[in-house]
Order: structure tokens, then C-alpha cells, then sequence
């Protein structure tokens, strides 16, 4: 009686042992929900893939991760002199494994202040403006780093956080690479997100002296399709007239039906859905036509039943979502499972099931 996620396994490891070999230097990405996987067995599978080093999101997140990888620990978030992050005691084995992200001059000699010994990749700002050096801010900490001797044992990189737009990034990595040679870093490895295959290939071509190294989340562990399936299970059924009262707000049947019970509700994420970023007129026309619905308590669900998306019959419950189905519909069985579309990113199962 549970929100579960359902994985064919033969089908998600082979597209993981695939992804892997296409991408040298991948950098498994695991964070927040581990895209509805959990951390945790996201790091053992990047055990499996043989990854020399994962990212986390944020500090807070290394514990779930640093006892199922053995191997380096990049941290997205970048470095700040307060929070989690300063909670490492530097020179601890999980210390020396983790690899900070640092994108504030200020913060490369706060980091160093405060362990010398710290590893750490230099974040570019990017066309998405959300943290980043500057391309002066980049020399000067080339500067800085050089007085210090260059730092080429801690400074692992150059990071690149790229945005989700459509069209070739191929143009403006050129000019953030432009700005990387100026600066006068003592590395050659550059940390990418949201590259294609095609524009690392030709990066990599250009660039011969650099190594690439593509992170990756959404692509790898959810770019297997038809190998995951979310659903719930149907807990209860009460057919209903039209004008029978039900649920928390006392709401009136709008005809007749089923009130269908599932498992599943906000405290899974279900009614909560981050927003899709979807900007076209039809995205925004569907938007317009569920507000319509909201207004008179019709609201489409994630809950699919023969293929069709059905009403929620009022807004969800915490573990539970009640359903209405109008006369003539199949009603499932208790016991029977039907399918959930949910984003896995925003969603809280149960029970993860790997085949």
C-alpha cells in the first residue's frame, strides 16, 4: 500500500554501463532525492560503473554517500565560510576526499585559511549568472594560486555550469575557455554540465591540452526509458450519487461515480510537482484550462487508470489521494496497482523495486 518505484534492472544497468562507456570521465551526479533512487544506492551504482569521483549537491549530503564510494567527492554548492561545509575537520580521510567548489574570489583564500591542504575546482559564471567567477575574478585568483606556488596538487579543475536552452553551448564554452587559458591555472581539466555528446566531442577536439569531464544526472540514471513505472495501490472504493458528500471539505459528488482511494499524496510529493519550465503557448494554454478546473474542484491527477489521467475528487492527503470516477469507468480492485506520472526529482517513494 505504497507509492513505489518500479525498475526493469537488466534494462536501467545496461543503459548505465552504456552511458558510462560513452562518456569518459563521467561524473555521476547524485543529490536531493537521487532523482528518486535514493543516494545512497546511486553511490553504490557508481561503485559498479568503476567512477574515480560523484558529485552531491551539498555538503549535508556527503554523509549519505562517503561509506558506499570510496572514491572523490565533488561538491556542487559552492564553498561558503559557514554552514556544513566548515563542519569538516580538515585533514580527516573524509576531508582529503572531498573536492569543493569555490566561486567567490574571497573565498579561495577564506577555503585555504581555513584548510590549507583543501582540494577544489574554480567555477566560471556562465551565461546562467547563478555562481561564478568572473573572468577578471578568474585571473586574479590565478594570481593568488601562483604566489602560493600554483596549488596544482589541490586545484582540481574548472567547473562550467551550463544552462538547459536549446542551441549549441559549443560558442560560448569557446569564450569561457578564452578566459581559463588567460587566467594561468595550473590544470588542465574542466568539470561541464549539459554538454551533448557532439559538443564535447568537438570541445575535446579543439582543445587537445584539456580533459572534459561531463557530469551528469537526469541523463544517466533517468535516461533509460520504459525501465521505470511509478505506482500506486488502490486502498479503497465507494460508489457515490450525485450530491453524496465525501472527503475532509464535505464536497458534493458532481454526478455519479466512484471515489477511488490510492496510495500517494503530498507527503510523497503528489500535488506538490515543481514546475515543468515550459514556456510554449500550449504549455500555457493547459495552464490557463487547469485553472479553469481548479476553480470549480475538477483537477487532473498523476493517477492513471486504462491510460487515462483521472480527477482528483479533492485536494490530496498526506499518504493518500482521493479519486472520482464517473459511472461507466472500470473501477480496480483494492489490492490492484495503477500508474503515477510524476517528476522522480520531486517525488518521495516508499519503496524503490529493482529487478
Amino acid at each position: 500500500m505504497s507509492l513505489v518505484l518500479n525498475v526493469d534492472g537488466p534494462v536501467w544497468r545496461d543503459h548505465l554501463q552504456s552511458f558510462a562507456a560513452a562518456h569518459p570521465g563521467l561524473v555521476p551526479v547524485l543529490k536531493g532525492n537521487g532523482y528518486g533512487f535514493g543516494l545512497g544506492r546511486l553511490a553504490r551504482k557508481s561503485t559498479w560503473l568503476g567512477v574515480d569521483t560523484i558529485a552531491v549537491g551539498i555538503h549535508e549530503e556527503l554523509g549519505e554517500v562517503a561509506n558506499r564510494f570510496d572514491g572523490s567527492l565533488l561538491v556542487l554548492t559552492p564553498w561558503r565560510p559557514f554552514g556544513a561545509a566548515l563542519e569538516l575537520a580538515p585533514g580527516s580521510p573524509l576531508t582529503r576526499r572531498v573536492i569543493h567548489t569555490v566561486s567567490r574570489l574571497e573565498d579561495v583564500e577564506a577555503l585555504l585559511a581555513h584548510d590549507p591542504s583543501a582540494r577544489f575546482v574554480l567555477e566560471r559564471t556562465t551565461s546562467m549568472l547563478r555562481h561564478g567567477l568572473s573572468a577578471r575574478e578568474l585571473r586574479e585568483a590565478g594570481a593568488l594560486l601562483e604566489a602560493r606556488g600554483g596549488l596544482a596538487s589541490q586545484l582540481q579543475g574548472v567547473a562550467l555550469h551550463l544552462p538547459l536552452a536549446q542551441g549549441s553551448h559549443v560558442g560560448e564554452v569557446r569564450r569561457l575557455m578564452t578566459d581559463v587559458i588567460a587566467a594561468g591555472l595550473h590544470t588542465t581539466t574542466i568539470w561541464v554540465s549539459h554538454l551533448s555528446d557532439a559538443e564535447l566531442a568537438t570541445l575535446a577536439a579543439a582543445y587537445p591540452d584539456y580533459t572534459f569531464r561531463p557530469r551528469a544526472g537526469t541523463g544517466l540514471w533517468l535516461g533509460a526509458r520504459g525501465a521505470t513505472r511509478v505506482t500506486a495501490t488502490v486502498l479503497d472504493t465507494h460508489p457515490v450519487e450525485r450530491g453524496d458528500v465525501f472527503g475532509y471539505r464535505g464536497r458534493s459528488a458532481p454526478k455519479a461515480g466512484t471515489i477511488l482511494v490510492v496510495s500517494g499524496g503530498t507527503a510523497h510529493g503528489i500535488g506538490l510537482e515543481a514546475p515543468a519550465g515550459d514556456l510554449s503557448l500550449k504549455a500555457r494554454a493547459a495552464t490557463l484550462a487547469r485553472g479553469g478546473l481548479d476553480a470549480v474542484g475538477f483537477v487532473r491527477s498523476p493517477f492513471s487508470i486504462d491510460g487515462k489521467q483521472r480527477l482528483f475528487a479533492e485536494p490530496p492527503h498526506m499518504q493518500a489521494s482521493m479519486l472520482f470516477l464517473p459511472a461507466g469507468s472500470r473501477v480496480p480492485a483494492v489490492g490492484d496497482v495503477v500508474d503515477v506520472r510524476v517528476r522522480y526529482t520531486a517525488t518521495s517513494f516508499d519503496r524503490t523495486e529493482v529487478s
